[in-house]
């Protein structure tokens, strides 16, 4: 039998215990209450430090984008000038038009040098092509990963002959080989709508680039949310929704959807890095933009003719687009990881 001294011993120990919980909860910041898989997921995705540093450079990539005609008027320079036809510049392209000084002319007035022939201002090309590239990969992602959403839903939750036809359509646009469909269809969306002796606005090849690009990018993300759906549709919850009354909509909406957001948010961080390289790409082989919009890809390719005699001109823009793109897709493992919690990072 327990004495009353060991029942109040006993007592006292356990109050103490829970004190000393309740101190070490209140010290890590935790609590008891019920979080939200959001909440779970940012708070896994916080203790990743180079998903939060990835985070950071693609935010300031972007930031900068959309501030570059501000930083343009603060530098004082601009992207279309040539400046050895301006006063007090005649002097920064050589005999040879190469530029003149270290590192592709880098001064305290040109900070990333000057272009080779031409003379333009390297800084001001690059953050303009930056917002170009960055914000044209943006337009398409969102339309391939809506098109492709749209898509497998539909053939994945209805099944049958609409999953079939519509699997035969994805299947004829992955025949396409794209890099050679891009090359060959972009001169002719242009030419549908302007003669071959004007010369194409920059907008109409934006938008032909949105059409083409949008056009064959979407069967990924189809295949992606088809599987996920196939698999979600026979589970338990889907047949109590489907019992109880709801409408094809509200489970679509409320139960398939939700659970399908993760691949989908994973699949559209690696799709943004592709479509930036696919713009730079079209622009290199002469059918996406071309003088004088900057973009990336007719930097590389000014570049490319003249890397042997000014190999510094292709430096700054090499090393932007190598770390965002890298910055892009090691967020995009840092998104999947804290979504999945089997990872254990």
């Amino acid at each position: 039998m327990t004495s009353p001294i060991e029942t109040e011993a006993t007592d006292a120990s356990v109050a103490l215990d829970k004190e000393t919980a309740t101190k070490n909860d209140a010290a890590e910041g935790t609590s008891h209450t019920g979080r939200s898989p959001g909440q779970l997921m940012w708070a896994r995705f916080k203790r990743d430090r180079v998903g939060m540093i990835s985070a950071g450079v693609v935010i300031f990539f972007f930031a900068v984008s959309a501030l570059a005609p501000v930083i343009s008027k603060l530098y004082g320079k601009d992207p279309y000038t040539l400046y050895p036809s301006e006063p007090g510049h005649e002097y920064i392209l050589d005999d040879f038009a190469m530029p003149v000084g270290t590192f592709g002319g880098v001064s305290g007035e040109f900070w990333f040098g000057v272009e080779p022939n031409l003379g333009r201002d390297v800084f001001t090309m690059l953050l303009y092509g930056m917002r170009t590239s960055l914000y044209m990969a943006l337009v398409i992602t969102t339309l391939m990963v809506i098109t492709g959403v749209l898509i497998g839903m539909v053939g994945g939750y209805f099944g049958g002959r609409v999953d079939y036809w519509l699997g035969r359509i994805t299947d004829f646009f992955l025949a396409f080989p794209s890099q050679l469909f891009f090359i060959a269809f972009m001169p002719v969306v242009t030419a549908l709508f302007v003669s071959p002796q004007d010369e194409t606005p920059t907008y109409l090849r934006a938008v032909a680039i949105i059409l083409v690009m949008w056009f064959l990018g979407w069967m990924g993300m189809a295949r992606l949310v088809r599987s996920s759906v196939l698999s979600l549709r026979e589970r338990e919850f889907v047949e109590a929704a489907k019992v109880s009354g709801a409408s094809r909509w509200r489970i679509v909406r409320k139960e398939i959807l939700p659970n399908i957001v993760t691949p989908i948010l994973v699949q559209g961080t690696y799709m943004l890095p592709g479509s930036i390289l696919t713009i730079a790409f079209l622009s290199y082989v002469g059918v996406g933009f071309v003088e004088p919009t900057p973009d990336w890809g007719r930097m590389f390719a000014i570049g490319s003719d003249i890397y042997e005699q000014n190999p510094a001109f292709m430096f700054f823009p090499g090393v932007a687009m190598v770390v965002f793109v890298l910055a892009f897709n090691l967020l995009g493992d840092s998104v999947r990881d804290a979504f999945d919690p089997k990872t254990g990072r």
